[in-house]
């Protein structure tokens, strides 16, 4: 069956998962499926940044495409960057086989607070919409309640609601092409 997956990279908690997969199936109306962790991205650590380049991890996850998929997500509890920001919350490939999101800057204990699950799961939906969304060919919405809004800080994706708007919806139905799998299609050279 095709469908998104969604792969840890490395030990995530099965709820946040579960959380994730119910969270793109409802936004996408497509199956999730997960599949087996991938190792750490401790290839991608950047020890003079402390984090995690958020471009080599997405490049290792698409080196593991499970059959049958049509987008494939990564979730990591590292930290993530690319060159020209401090951090990112996540990275997608705009109308391109895959995202990844990290859990770090999500959790309330990166700002001194005690742990929440429920928070982390639902900040985790959003990013993950938003990333996938991006996947699909949809850009930054206006509408600061919509996942595909902007988010810079930890308080935009709260302010975010864990469904795309009417706007968004529309756009991705009209958008959304024949899917076929990531493994039937060509591969770049090089």
């Amino acid at each position: 069956m095709n469908a998104i997956v969604v792969g840890a990279l490395g030990s995530i908690d099965d709820a946040v998962l579960a959380a994730i997969a119910g969270g793109l199936e409802r936004a996408f109306h497509l199956p999730v499926r997960s599949m087996p962790p991938l190792q750490e991205p401790s290839f991608a650590y950047d020890a003079q940044r402390g984090q995690y380049s958020s471009v080599l991890v997405l490049r290792h996850l698409l080196e593991h495409v499970p059959e049958s998929t049509i987008r494939l997500l990564g979730v990591t509890d590292r930290d993530l960057f690319i060159p020209m920001l401090s951090f990112v919350l996540g990275q997608a490939q705009l109308n391109g086989p895959g995202a990844v999101i990290s859990l770090a800057r999500l959790r309330q204990e990166f700002y001194g607070f005690p742990p929440d699950a429920d928070v982390l799961r639902l900040r985790a939906v959003k990013e993950a919409v938003h990333e996938i969304g991006h996947t699909f060919g949809l850009t930054h919405c206006s509408d600061s309640t919509c996942p595909m809004s902007l988010s810079n800080t930890v308080r935009h994706v709260d302010a975010k609601g864990p469904e795309l708007c009417s706007s968004c919806t529309s756009l991705f139905e009209e958008r959304k092409p024949p899917l076929p799998t990531m493994n039937n299609r060509p591969r770049a050279a090089g």
